[in-house]
């Protein structure tokens, strides 16, 4: 059931019942939702469920994992076009991807990753960053474990070390539109009232300088860290709403706008998209894949802002570096 409720202020919103604990969250429709480690318990031996393992280092997944699952790292996802190094793979490499671990599009699938009990070097991305490309590519039916495996952990809940038996699927991609936005229409779109451009990086690169040529953000763009969005203590656990609530108001996250979300290879920002499109009920949310990798490469006179305001939309060009 999806109810209107009523912000601090007077602005409305639809929102899903607020019990995350009531999973599949939101109820409704949509394409990717969030489950609990209390609900994926109760389904492991579901003859239809696919648990997909996305912890950053295979042997993360070798030295434990949820009973069931299988490995499928999300670096298979992207690879190098004409250069540029931040693409995703052609059709037929992620089909091959998908098929191979079992996936069919109707039947559910939950994804999870973890801290990296082996390498300790999980961030936590790996969850929303699959999670929007198998709801891109066609999936229909994606459960993002809330938590992740540190959570599951934490619960003392069973880990295994077996290799289930996987059957390859039929999966076929069918890219979705109305996901990401491409440069051009980024740039055509990206100063209108009616739009805001998230940037979803670490406030110190959006302030000031990063592994890219040029400094600062893409002028106008706001700043809010994905990181800021999740538990201190556990990247992979979402806020509660009230905290998130708090930080969309104070940044004017508008759910009338268009909201383009970005970041700096079109990874982190994934967190922002899933967060506002599915979970938040934002009607129009995009992703900027090229992001800022993009944004400081494709022109070299493409204007850059340094300091904590989002700057204006005709802001000097920075010099190269």
């Amino acid at each position: 059931m999806v109810e209107k409720m009523t912000r601090p202020g007077g602005e409305e919103r639809l929102q899903a019942m607020d019990d995350r604990t009531n999973a599949p969250y939101p109820r409704g429709d949509g394409v990717v939702k969030l489950v609990t480690t209390e609900w994926l318990a109760d389904h492991l031996d579901d003859d239809d469920l696919v648990i997909l393992d996305v912890q950053p280092n295979v042997h993360d997944y070798i030295q434990e994992h949820i009973p069931g699952a299988v490995y499928l790292n999300e670096g298979v996802l992207r690879m190098s076009n004409r250069g540029f190094p931040t693409a995703y793979a052609p059709h037929a490499c992620l089909q091959e991807a998908f098929q191979r671990v079992g996936l069919s599009a109707g039947d559910p699938v939950v994804i999870y990753t973890g801290k990296g009990a082996f390498s300790g070097r999980g961030d936590g991305l790996g969850q929303t960053m699959m999670a929007y490309t198998l709801a891109k590519y066609g999936h229909d039916t994606v459960h993002i474990l809330d938590g992740g495996l540190d959570k599951w952990k934490s619960e003392n809940r069973d880990l295994s070390w077996e290799y289930p038996p996987v059957e390859p699927s039929s999966f076929t991609v069918r890219e979705r539109e109305g996901y990401a936005i491409g440069y051009d229409e980024f740039v055509r779109i990206k100063d209108n009232d009616d739009v805001i451009v998230i940037d979803s990086r670490p406030a110190k690169f959006y302030t000031g300088k990063g592994p890219w040529r040029l400094p600062g953000h893409i002028p106008g763009s706001i700043n809010l860290p994905w990181r800021n969005m999740m538990d201190d203590g556990n990247p992979a656990l979402l806020k509660p709403n009230e905290e998130l609530d708090m930080m969309l108001e104070e940044r004017g996250v508008d759910r009338n706008k268009t909201i383009i979300c970005s970041c700096g290879t079109g990874r982190e920002a994934t967190n922002e998209f899933v967060l506002l499109k599915w979970f938040y009920l934002y009607p129009n949310v995009r992703l900027y894949e090229g992001a800022f990798t993009e944004w400081s490469t494709r022109r070299p006179d493409n204007p850059t802002v340094e300091g904590p305001e989002p700057g204006g939309r005709r802001a000097v060009p920075s010099p190269a570096r």
